[in-house]
């Protein structure tokens, strides 16, 4: 009659574990780790399933070092996921400029291990200039100040363009002579004019009278 009660409380742990392991079992026992390159001394790795190939995106333990030929070593790191990528790993470090032995290994969700040489360049920094600092000036910028002093200079143009003036107004002296000899020619005509109706009128009364 006990036997019943522990037959299914088995039955039960059994139904619990089968799930999870049957996942486990499709992918298979081992990790295939493979370190693509690197950006900026950013290492990358991929991290897929041995049987399907699948990338792994179940909790990751996993660890990068490296080795280089000057004798210089790093790490252990840890590897974090890269957003956007399944399955893909880096590291927050920067790896230095050098010819590097490359070590990886994953103990979670199942082991892995790989390594590979790769050669790092010096990681390229694009920080904007800090608010506050002065730019250096360029060199066409620099030759622009004796620019601006030398077109100071065009005060004497200036100059020149002011002692035009007395020849402008000389030239226009005439045309100023001529508009008032005009008007002084038409007031003699007008005068005439009257003065010959006033002389016109008188002889027509005298003739009547």
């Amino acid at each position: 009659m006990r036997t019943r009660p522990l037959l299914a409380v088995l039955a039960l742990a059994t139904a619990a574990v089968l799930p999870a392991a049957v996942p486990a079992a499709a992918h298979g026992d081992s990790v295939h780790l493979d370190v693509t390159g690197q950006q900026n001394g950013h290492v990358s790795t991929v991290a897929t399933w041995e049987n399907d190939h699948d990338p792994v995106t179940e909790d990751f333990a996993g660890t990068l070092s490296a080795t280089a030929a000057d004798g210089r070593a790093v790490g252990p790191w840890r590897l974090v996921t890269v957003p956007g990528h399944a399955g893909t790993y880096t590291t927050r470090e920067i790896l230095p400029a050098g010819h590097w032995r490359v070590t990886v290994d994953c103990a979670f969700p199942s082991l892995g291990h790989t390594e590979r040489e790769l050669d790092v360049d010096a990681a390229v920094i694009n920080d904007p200039v800090p608010a506050g600092t002065a730019a250096s000036p360029l060199p066409g910028e620099a030759t622009a100040g004796p620019a601006r002093d030398t077109s100071t200079g065009a005060g004497p143009a200036t100059g020149q363009a002011a002692t035009a003036g007395p020849v402008r107004g000389t030239a226009a002296a005439p045309a100023s002579e001529t508009t008032s000899d005009s008007a002084t020619w038409a007031a003699i005509g007008t005068a005439a004019a009257a003065v010959l109706l006033v002389g016109a009128g008188l002889w027509l009364r005298r003739r009547r009278a």
